[in-house]
């Protein structure tokens, strides 16, 4: 396979050229124009950050990306899925006011947003996974599947579970359903927190298999009938069951780059990475840690494998900033990634995503 074309723009800005317009520029140099928009109904999937969290990308970002989208025709909106753990984003109402505490309303992005799952997380579309090793059939947001075109608007970082998160996590991750993000990250049966449970029995009225059962006032899951929906999960007014985190972080790997096929087959797809504010952990922790490498620039390709792959080598060419979480730990890998978070294997995802015919790891990076 010949190596993908990833652009690259650094991030010095002089008078006449801001960092607004330079996005623009990438964009277009990058080749954005080959993708028929006419009347298309573009999906730009992103990041909204946990309130509390202040590395997201802001929403002036978006707005470019929506006006190249309309200029060429095309029918924008902001999309990301609800999440599995409780916070600002759990269902559509918390997720909303979420985006718009950060700044994330159509006057300054120039057009809508959708939760792509619905109300609770819960709007899926069951979409097939060709070849897929891991899983056969995605649950993906509803709204997402849609969508005629997708655009991935990534914040590259440092993430505890994958080693980082950029395309491949923005899309695959990003894009399930509650149930699609418990099945990437467990073996699909949830759990109860019994302090937090109140015996509501709502879990039990949405279940098709009879699997929560009130006891003494609390929930129980027979784990024999459940089948990993995750339907409780959305349901539960007190997030009381909880997915299990029980998967080795390698097959989290496969399972997003296998949810990514799913989302990006069939249509046309642009990914576009903003290597700022690297920190440590994902936009979806309540805070962020200092950055662990300077500023890099910002890139775009059509390949998400060769993007990811060029953006992780430019900061492991970065030094470590002493007062972070990398400045702090032994510099032993040889990758900053993996020396920030032992644990994680960053290239399970990429090599994956290679096998399984999203792309390839190999690239040309073209400095504009």
């Amino acid at each position: 396979m010949e190596p993908s074309k990833v652009y690259y723009s650094d991030l010095r800005a002089r008078p006449g050229m801001n960092l607004l317009q330079k996005l623009e520029k990438l964009m277009y140099a990058a080749k954005i124009k080959d993708i028929d928009f006419q009347n298309k109904y573009t999906a730009i999937k992103m990041h909204f950050g946990e309130p509390g969290n202040l590395a997201f990308l802001r929403p002036n970002y978006a707005e470019v990306v929506a006006h190249v989208v309309k200029e060429l025709g095309g029918k924008p909106f902001l999309t990301d899925c609800n999440t599995l753990y409780i916070g600002g984003r759990k269902n559509a109402l918390d997720h909303l006011d979420s985006a718009y505490k950060n700044g994330f309303v159509p006057y300054t992005t120039g057009c809508q947003i959708i939760i792509g799952d619905g109300l609770k997380g819960t709007d899926e579309a069951i979409v097939p996974v060709e070849g897929g090793e891991y899983v056969k059939e995605a649950k993906i947001g509803r709204a997402v599947m849609d969508a005629d075109v997708i655009i991935s608007l990534n914040h590259f970082k440092g993430h505890e579970c994958t080693g980082f998160g950029g395309a491949l996590k923005n899309i695959g991750m990003g894009c399930g359903s509650r149930a699609g993000k418990m099945e990437m990250h467990s073996a699909g049966k949830p759990f109860v927190s019994t302090d937090a449970c109140i015996g509501c029995g709502k879990c039990i009225k949405i279940c098709a298999h009879d699997a929560p059962h009130i006891t003494d006032g609390k929930c129980a899951i027979d784990h024999n009938r459940c089948v990993g929906c995750g339907r409780c999960i959305g349901i539960c007014p007190t997030d009381a069951i909880q997915p299990g985190m029980d998967e080795a972080n390698d097959i989290l790997n496969y399972k997003i780059a296998e949810y990514t096929k799913a989302v990006l087959e069939g249509r046309p797809h642009f990914h576009i990475s903003l290597v700022i504010d690297i920190s440590p952990n994902c936009d979806c922790h309540a805070e962020n840690d200092a950055p662990i490498v300077p500023d890099v620039g910002m890139f775009a390709s059509f390949d998400p494998v060769a993007l990811d792959v060029a953006c992780a080598d430019m900061v492991n060419k970065m030094p470590p900033i002493e007062n972070s979480q990398l400045g702090h730990m032994p510099h032993t890998h040889g990758d900053h990634f993996t020396d920030s978070a032992p644990t994680t294997n960053w290239r399970a995802c990429v090599e994956h995503a290679e096998k399984i015919g999203i792309g390839t790891q190999k690239y040309e990076l073209i400095k504009i």
